[in-house]
């Protein structure tokens, strides 16, 4: 838990960058799933869908992290930002876990 006596500037350094970071994480790793493999489980139509959010998302992200650099890590971010990229994050959790998994049987 961070400590609630931090100036702000070191409050968003210690949360928000690492949360960025996390997105950038998943994200990549997101992307990289849905251009290399075909999954069976899912639509073609579907799959670039989901392809083409991620990259949307990545877009977003990476221009949120210039802002949140060049302001010196003075500029936090909304929740209504972050709340859908959590949400994707969460949905390309659940197809990777389904591929995966489909790949065992």
């Amino acid at each position: 838990m961070p400590d609630s006596n931090l100036p702000g500037t070191e409050l968003l350094k210690t949360v928000l960058e690492p949360l960025l970071d996390d997105f950038q994480f998943w994200f990549t790793r997101s992307r990289d799933l849905l251009e290399s493999e075909q999954l069976s489980f899912m639509s073609h139509q579907d799959q670039s869908d989901l392809l083409l959010r991620v990259k949307q998302a990545q877009n977003e992200l990476n221009t949120a992290k210039m802002l949140f650099t060049a302001t010196d890590r003075q500029v936090g971010i909304d929740m209504a930002t972050l709340m859908p990229w959590h949400q994707l994050v969460t949905e390309c959790w659940d197809v990777s876990m389904r591929f995966y998994r489909s790949r065992e049987v």
